[in-house]
């Protein structure tokens, strides 16, 4: 039994399935699968339930995940307590970024660029992904920080929020679409406003899509979602052409777009710096948060 063949397996669990635990992983899905199946062989028991269109743990496997995770913690751990150890600052720190975020004005690059100044010895490796997928990886011990889009200021369980950015959402359209045209002089917009019009949205997983589709569905109705984009740059160059109306936070220019404020005080872009509360951070990971969190809440 090797290490990598339990964080595989707790990987898969979390994940519900092998595709998006091999992309998690960077692996590709036949070598993986190969991998369980050779834990389950040298187990004797079968630990993944292969028959539904979500993977789950057999009984077996439900009975040894809390070991796996028990064993990957303990490893960590060790890392750990070797770390603080050896006096210069090493280690790796996994960090994840909603698209877009090097380019906000809380200017993460020139944060980080300066704890590289002071701690050159510790690697930060960056990824980018939607905000559930890194909130999934923070909880599986795979990012030790993470900036993320929240729907809301709570804090999930097991993990540290820290609100970097709190904009209301607006609405974005050309000034001769139906939608700014039918209020003219208004400064804001009801949630039932958006029903029948052709929306441009950032995708399922985010904190401002989060947001969107609940006060749609109090309001009665599903989004009718025409584009898809990462960042709100691009929401907005979309609806510049015409393509429908963006829903985005609060942009600090919108050239040749009519933004209307979403009247509602839940219709809220949130921006935060998360990690892990309730499992082991290395020392690497403990003074790059701790550096983050001094200069954002600035």
């Amino acid at each position: 039994m090797e290490l990598r063949q339990l964080r595989y397996f707790v990987t898969v669990v979390d994940e519900g399935g092998f595709t998006r635990a091999a992309e998690r992983l960077h692996l590709a899905q036949p070598g993986l699968s190969a991998q369980i199946r050779q834990l389950e062989r040298e187990l004797g028991q079968p630990l993944l339930d292969r028959t539904g269109r979500r993977v789950r743990p057999t009984e077996v496997g439900e009975a040894v995940l809390p070991f796996a995770r028990a064993a990957l913690a303990a490893v960590d751990g060790v890392r750990q307590t070797v770390q603080e150890f050896t006096g210069l600052l090493r280690g790796r720190v996994a960090v994840g970024l909603v698209p877009g975020t090097l380019t906000h004005a809380f200017d993460l690059a020139g944060m980080l660029a300066a704890f590289h100044a002071a701690h050159p010895q510790v690697e930060v490796t960056l990824t980018e992904d939607t905000s559930d997928r890194m909130l999934a990886a923070l909880r599986a011990g795979e990012l030790d920080l993470a900036v993320i889009g929240v729907a809301q200021e709570e804090p999930p369980p097991g993990v540290g929020l820290l609100i970097v950015v709190d904009e209301p959402l607006v609405v974005a359209a050309v000034p001769e679409h139906p939608l700014p045209a039918g209020h003219e002089g208004a400064t804001a917009v009801p949630v039932s406003a958006l029903c029948g019009h052709r929306l441009i949205s950032l995708p399922r997983g985010t904190g401002v899509r989060t947001v969107l589709d609940r006060l749609c569905a109090e309001a009665g109705f599903r989004p009718d979602i025409a584009f898809e984009a990462a960042t709100p740059g691009a929401l907005a160059r979309l609806a510049a052409n015409g393509l429908g109306v963006a829903v985005l936070p609060r942009p600090r220019t919108a050239p040749g777009l009519h933004t209307l404020r979403i009247d509602d005080p839940r219709a809220r872009g949130r921006v935060a710096l998360a990690w892990r509360t309730d499992g082991p951070m290395g020392p690497a990971a403990r003074q790059l948060l701790g550096c983050l969190r001094s200069a954002m809440a600035r």
